[in-house]
């Protein structure tokens, strides 16, 4: 019997090997990239029928890659796993596209049944998250009111950084903070205005006179 094809996306070269350990015995592990512009050219030429894909990774992360994997490829099933366990996360997965969402930590256990449960038309979704609710939100839901004056300064300073065009290892080298630190305060400043992606966050700030450019 032919087996399940998995690509795999995740700049942490332990992280990713662990991974394969997990995956190897029941797929066909056809390649491990480590940013999310590989990902979209190598699930091209791969044809993979599952995409295992990391949130933070360089160039383009996973969430951003993930509605245009979808879009070449309808039919590709994607697994996100990430470290991040807060629901927000879980929710803009979702609502670009993806069919599971896996911690790392839990990878050992949920791994393989969420792309089982991906490859069968079943959506999975890690029972470990921080919030309310994994759904994504309404597509077209109008930013929260107030969403604005809620954003804290050091979110205000990443937005300004992001206007200008910097990118996230960049503005982590000015402000002293992690890569990942800088990617939160963005997914969560997206989560909190209804932005889909980097442009719409960027243009809802400049709408609202957050940033100046």
């Amino acid at each position: 019997m032919t087996r399940p094809r998995v690509l795999l996306a995740d700049d942490h070269r332990l992280v990713a090997e662990g991974l394969k350990s997990l995956l190897e015995p029941e797929f066909e592990l056809v390649g491990i990239v480590e940013d999310g512009r590989a990902l979209i050219e190598e699930a091209a030429r791969l044809k993979p029928d599952v995409a295992v894909v990391d949130i933070t990774m360089p160039r383009l992360n996973g969430l951003e890659a993930l509605p245009l994997l979808k879009k070449a490829q309808p039919s590709l099933k994607v697994v996100v796993i990430t470290m991040h366990r807060e629901a927000a996360y879980a929710r803009r997965a979702f609502a670009a596209g993806a069919n599971g969402f896996v911690l790392k930590h839990s990878a050992p256990t949920e791994l393989v049944e969420a792309i089982r449960s991906a490859i069968e038309g079943r959506t999975f979704v890690t029972s470990k998250l921080d919030g309310v609710s994994a759904r994504p939100a309404r597509a077209g839901a109008e930013p929260a009111a107030g969403a604005a004056d809620a954003l804290t300064q050091r979110q205000r300073e990443i937005l300004q950084f992001l206007a200008r065009g910097k990118t996230a290892k960049e503005i982590a080298a000015v402000l002293g903070v992690s890569v990942r630190t800088v990617e939160f305060h963005k997914y969560k400043m997206m989560e909190a205005v209804g932005a889909a992606n980097s442009a719409e966050l960027i243009q809802f700030a400049i709408r609202n006179a957050i940033v100046d450019v």
